[in-house]
């Protein structure tokens, strides 16, 4: 037997109230679409060039994990990546994208690559030091004086050793891309000078150089879990932080940190890299091909990295933020006041390779 269930009925609206409702949600839809258009803009993926690669018969399926969300420029390489190797293999591999650290933060995707549980990821090379002491370099203060001097070493010899050097215990290094620079924001003065930072509580990650850095230029550095630190901000518990425009914005520390200053004091690539178990298991076209797709990724993604830079830091702006731009001279300050920094850090890091970076940067 079937049970009928009456439910009352709604009165219908007249056509007038039907009319204004359409207005309204016309409206809505306008106003969404408007903002939408003023949103951030992400560059074009560029053609994808190159012949189809032949493999082997076989089809390969591979996960690539990163720690950022789907809004960041290094996503949008990964799709730009993802587009190359399935287009270019004609489909014979496919790329399953992960952002969010959906599969583990970087030291847990790094532990996966080396299990041969995931095959791919790009970590910021920061929580790598303990793997590969010489990525220390990468933390250290105003090293990297402009992004394209950046590129020149990660691209020329040095960072092409570096990749060598990464390809050993379960992994192998096949590209840079861009994590960028670090920016201080806080919420008691604009900051010109070592000597603003007097005392300022400034969160930092838990990392040596970092913690050496902001002691050194007279602020009370303190390391902290970034989930915690938009609260902390609120409440005070620290004054300021530093990260790149991105991620102030999107963490909308710009809510809870009236100042911020330009200082691009330390610049952070990202790393790609894949599991040996699964790059053994690939034919040598497929490796070549992954290489090609990985330094096109890092490519683009660097483009992108830019111009939403610029774009953040206008929006951040216009949202208030009383930004500081530091002068040649001004930064020439911090830097001297910073030289302990490298005094003790170069016998850790290698004293031929800040040589080798620092020469790089006079020549360009």
């Amino acid at each position: 037997m079937t049970t009928i269930t009456s439910f009352p009925t709604t009165p219908r609206p007249s056509r007038a109230r039907s009319r204004l409702t359409t207005l309204v949600m016309a409206t809505v839809l306008g106003l969404t679409s408007l903002s939408a258009t003023a949103a951030t803009e992400m560059p074009p993926f560029p053609e994808v060039t190159g012949d189809v690669v032949e493999g082997d018969g076989n089809d390969y399926s591979l996960k690539f994990n990163i720690g950022l969300t789907q809004s960041s420029a290094q996503y949008r390489g990964l799709e730009y990546f993802k587009k190359i190797v399935e287009q270019r293999s004609d489909g014979h591999i496919q790329v399953q994208a992960f952002h969010s650290a959906q599969l583990g933060d970087d030291l847990q995707s790094v532990s996966a690559l080396q299990a041969g549980t995931l095959e791919m990821t790009a970590p910021s090379t920061s929580p790598m030091v303990s793997m590969f002491p010489q990525f220390a370099v990468f933390d250290l203060p105003f090293l990297f004086p402009t992004p394209e001097i950046a590129d020149k070493v990660l691209d020329g010899d040095i960072g092409q050793q570096m990749l060598k050097d990464a390809s050993t215990k379960g992994l192998v290094a096949i590209g840079w891309a861009e994590n960028g620079y670090r920016q201080l924001t806080n919420s008691k003065q604009a900051v010109t000078s070592p000597s603003d930072l007097d005392g300022l509580k400034v969160r930092t990650m838990q990392n040596p150089i970092h913690l050496d850095i902001w002691r050194t230029l007279g602020a009370n550095p303190t390391p902290m879990s970034f989930a915690e630190l938009f609260t902390a901000l609120e409440q005070g518990v620290v004054d300021g932080q530093e990260n790149p425009w991105i991620t102030i914005e999107s963490s909308k520390f710009n809510e809870v940190q009236q100042y911020a200053t330009e200082t691009n004091h330390v610049y952070t690539p990202f790393i790609t890299l894949v599991s040996e178990r699964f790059w053994n298991r690939l034919p040598e076209s497929y490796q070549q091909l992954l290489r090609e797709a990985a330094k096109q990724m890092g490519d683009y993604e660097r483009q992108v990295s830019r111009t939403l830079n610029d774009q953040i830091k206008q929006e951040l702006k216009d949202q208030g933020m009383q930004i500081t731009e530091l002068t040649p001279e001004q930064i020439a300050t911090f830097q001297e006041d910073l030289a302990p920094v490298y005094d003790d850090w170069r016998d850790k890091i290698g004293g031929d390779l800040i040589d080798r970076i620092r020469a790089e940067s006079k020549t360009q």
